[in-house]
């Protein structure tokens, strides 16, 4: 008997599974139109719901100046503008990526990243029409956007979202996207892995993994199941050379759902919010917890009157599963939190002495506990042209995961002393001239003085600190 390809292998065991027929084991052709099966009739059925997008956007960059100094915040805030610190030009850039539709209205799901602070976005459907769509929603939690085409009442082909949670390592899929921008391309693979908790790619790291050939372009293209369902949004590449080395990670079609369905309500995801915080259990807590396994989320914080504290939540608990599906780690369980809607009930298992009991929790939004008071400050003063507001559970899950729960945090800049000392989304204020800075209030009253010629400021940046000293 002749020898064959593994990738004919994978064709055959592909289309008997397409076509319904129950294989009890795997088994090598047994003829030469066996041989001959292909991808062929899925690829027809889901590639018109595969759409390529193209976005523009305007971006500000610094020309190059005479000195590295230059570019150094504090010399900047003299130099700014200046010949000797070189001016700012504007430039338009473009982006390439993919994106599926998942309604036949003409609604598309793909990366934010690709249309992220877009002027304009264009989608080109498989079939070589061109649309100007609209962004409905942006989550940069999951880095998802949904957008919108404006049909004239046409029905358009769409693909059906599959339960993720069914994947297994071993299924077939095929990536559809816009590889380099050459055009529509499908690749065949397997799932690699699931539930992939430490990419690092997003506030939520729950990824499939497939070793399908995924290339810059194919962000926001379809990783889809043997059924032609869509089982993921294929998200970023592990890469050295910016090539495929087919390590692929895809969001799954569970967020993507939620993401989806927020768009239509109101355009903002809102996730379940408990009031507490956990970490990974190492192998030398296992013996301690009376676990048989390093498995769960071990609880490490509960705030006062939070949804946690209300249900008895406990430090030192470990979260076993979410509505029965097992949570490995923090991540995992915060992928399981993120895709229960407001208002359903989330029953955790708890293992706590040693032994597991069960408590359901109402979901509930985060608090916007205390207001955020948002704020333009003016004056003469190193923030003025930043906009500050509290830190409240609310706004942590709008803009993102912080550092600390409370005091105060820059939302945007919108010029002036801010702007040139290079402050931006997401700085916390830690301090001012040594005093603790705890509520925008508070903020306002210590900037006041007109007096100060000497600014001392302490900044949070991510996992960085920073200090900033500034003489008038």
């Amino acid at each position: 008997m002749k020898k064959i390809s593994f990738r004919i292998f994978l064709g055959l065991i592909a289309t008997v599974l397409f076509s319904g027929v129950a294989v009890a084991e795997s088994q090598v052709p047994q003829s030469v139109q066996q041989i001959h099966l292909s991808f062929a009739p899925l690829v027809k059925k889901t590639s018109p719901a595969v759409v390529n997008i193209y976005a523009k956007r305007v971006v500000k960059e610094k020309m190059r100046s005479i000195s590295p100094f230059f570019n150094d915040p504090f010399f900047n805030q003299f130099f700014n503008g200046s010949q000797f610190g070189g001016s700012v030009r504007t430039r338009i850039k473009n982006s390439l990526g993919s994106g599926v539709i998942v309604d036949t209205t003409g609604v598309i799901a793909t990366n934010n990243h690709v249309v992220r602070n877009a002027t304009e976005i264009n989608v080109v459907m498989a079939d070589g029409r061109e649309f100007t769509a609209k962004k409905l929603l942006s989550d940069n939690g999951t880095d998802l956007a949904i957008l919108k085409i404006d049909t004239e009442g046409e029905k358009l082909p769409f693909l059906k979202l599959a339960d993720s949670d069914a994947v297994e390592v071993g299924d077939l899929v095929l990536a559809i996207g816009n590889p380099f921008g050459v055009g529509q391309t499908v690749t065949s693979g397997i799932v690699s892995g699931v539930a992939r908790t430490d990419v690092g790619i997003s506030h939520y790291n729950f990824f499939i993994q497939t070793d399908a050939a995924i290339n810059p372009g194919n962000s926001g293209g379809a990783l889809v199941d043997m059924k032609g369902y869509l089982i993921g949004i294929n998200s970023t590449i592990f890469s050295k050379s910016g090539g495929s080395l087919g390590i692929g990670f895809a969001v799954p079609a569970n967020m993507v759902r939620t993401v989806i369905e927020a768009s239509r309500h109101g355009g903002r995801v809102v996730r379940p919010w408990m009031g507490m915080s956990s970490q990974t259990i190492t192998p030398d807590m296992v013996e301690s917890l009376g676990l048989k396994k390093a498995q769960g989320s071990l609880i490490n914080y509960v705030r006062s009157s939070g949804p946690a504290d209300m249900a008895g939540i406990k430090r030192g608990d470990v979260i076993l599963s979410i509505n029965g599906m097992d949570v490995s780690d923090p991540e995992a369980l915060k992928f399981r939190l993120a895709t229960v809607s407001i208002g359903s009930p989330i029953l955790l298992k708890v293992w706590r002495d040693k032994k597991p009991f069960e408590v359901t929790i109402i979901a509930a939004p985060p608090p916007e506990d205390p207001p955020r008071e948002e704020t333009l400050i003016k004056g003469a003063n190193p923030l003025s042209g930043a906009v500050v507001v509290n830190i409240s559970p609310a706004l942590i899950e709008e803009i993102g995961q912080l550092s600390q729960e409370s005091g105060v945090v820059i939302l945007r800049v919108e010029g002036g002393k801010a702007a040139s000392l290079g402050l931006g989304k997401g700085d916390i204020l830690l301090s001012i001239n040594g005093k603790k800075v705890i509520s925008v209030d508070q903020l306002r009253k210590l900037l006041k003085s007109n007096n100060i010629r000497r600014w001392q400021i302490q900044i949070q940046r991510g996992s960085r600190m920073m200090k900033l000293t500034i003489t008038r």
